[in-house]
């Protein structure tokens, strides 16, 4: 497992759960992962070094957690040297890689979507926003940890944001900018498993990516996420997957960039339809977490399917019910924030909840936060309400000094279908 946040936690504790696996190394893990798993001090970004790792320990199958080194192109690396690994190719993670790339495969394959422009300079950003007007969205080309997009509602926030990307506060990635118009509706979160050819979809999803409550405040890598979806019916589900996963997945195939892995889909559920928000290539943090605790089938077994190109043989089973997962933070994030405190109350959760480390590790004899955020308190319930109760229990019981969470996560939930 490459990787060391929440959602490669999650994953690695449904891997292990396979009988086809007997031995798991993460590289670099974190302090939750060390009970589950052998952890290696090789960061995700060595590609050089994991191949390495990888081939002189007969490591049968390396899954990838995070988007950057797959944007990198560690599969091809890991291809090159005759190694099995699950994950998108460098030039078909391009479509998480490249926002401007992405709104171009849409496009050639009529995939519903915002309208949208592609900026490199301030002049031509802020001709297009006084001509268009607001609300606008601004996001970096590339990536930015979640954090690269500003959905302005104001044209002096607009061209701030704008005027920032280009200055270089996300490096490279804010080079170059799309512009595109605000979608209104849900927005629901779609993964699917992809061998090229055929998509499998998982059950729905929704993140929260606000820092506090009501959705306020700044973009985040998420505070939270539940599943399924009470309102993503079977209708929807069908809609989604012929108007935008399979057309995206063949449009990839006819560019020579067969799409194998999670292809992630953030949607926004509009008056005309489902609208592509973005696409990821990987697995979304923390939408894995709710979703591999409702996951019944082998993971690992699906993921070689996927490899193998035998999606069709594959029905995914699931798990009755709902799961949430509500993430617990440190003070300042999404900004800066402190490292090193102690962390409380893990002895004391109760059976059935799932504490997934995202910035954990070991002191001594301690855990000490060592991440923006902290754990993901996950569980599972008949109802929605039962599911968000059990996660909030356990994570009244968790603490470190200055612990932030939202207290509202599956909100959007209640108020379209208060009865879940």
């Amino acid at each position: 497992m490459v990787g060391g946040g929440g959602r490669e936690h999650a994953l690695v504790w449904k891997i292990a759960q396979s009988p086809l696996v007997t031995e798991i190394f993460c590289a670099p893990g974190n302090a939750g992962i060390a009970a589950l798993a052998s952890c290696v001090s090789l960061e995700a970004h060595d590609i050089e070094g994991l191949v390495d790792f990888a081939w002189q320990n007969g490591i049968d199958l390396t899954v990838v957690g995070p988007e950057a080194p797959l944007v990198a192109g560690i599969v091809d690396a890991f291809k090159a040297k005759g190694l099995r690994i699950f994950g998108p190719s460098k030039a078909a993670a391009a479509i998480e890689g490249s926002k401007a790339w992405a709104k171009e495969i849409m496009l050639k394959a009529g995939i519903p979507t915002a309208r949208y422009t592609v900026v490199d300079n301030l002049p031509a950003a802020q001709k297009y926003i006084k001509e268009h007007g607001v609300p606008v969205v601004v996001k970096a080309d590339g990536l930015a940890a979640g954090k690269g997009v500003v959905v302005a509602e104001e044209e002096t926030q607009a061209l701030a944001a704008v005027e920032e990307m280009l200055a270089g506060r996300f490096g490279e990635a804010g080079y170059r900018i799309v512009l595109e118009d605000k979608l209104e509706g849900e927005e629901v979160s779609v993964l699917a498993f992809c061998d090229g050819e055929n998509v499998v979809p998982l059950l729905s999803s929704q993140d929260h990516k606000r820092v506090f409550e009501g959705d306020q405040g700044p973009n985040t890598g998420g505070m939270g996420a539940y599943a399924p979806v009470p309102f993503y019916d079977t209708k929807l589900a069908e809609e989604v997957k012929e108007t935008i996963l399979s057309p995206a997945v063949r449009a990839l195939a006819e560019a020579g960039h067969p799409y194998v892995g999670v292809l992630y889909a953030g949607l926004m559920i509009t008056r005309e339809g489902p609208k592509v928000l973005e696409f990821n290539c990987r697995f979304g943090d923390p939408e894995a977490q709710p979703l591999l605790m409702l996951l019944k089938s082998d993971l690992v077994e699906v993921m070689l399917a996927a490899l193998e190109g035998r999606l069709k043989e594959i029905k995914l089973e699931w798990y009755p019910g709902f799961a949430a997962c509500v993430v617990l933070c440190a003070p300042g994030y999404p900004g800066e924030y402190p490292k090193g405190e102690v962390i409380t109350g893990l002895d004391r959760v109760p059976e059935g909840v799932e504490v997934f480390h995202a910035g954990t590790a070991r002191k001594g004899e301690q855990i000490v936060t060592n991440g923006g955020r902290v754990v993901g308190v996950t569980a599972r319930g008949a109802i929605l309400e039962e599911a968000l109760s059990r996660a909030y229990k356990a994570a009244e019981v968790i603490d470190f000094p200055g612990k932030h969470y939202r207290r509202d996560i599956g909100w959007r939930a209640y108020k379209l279908s208060p009865r879940s």
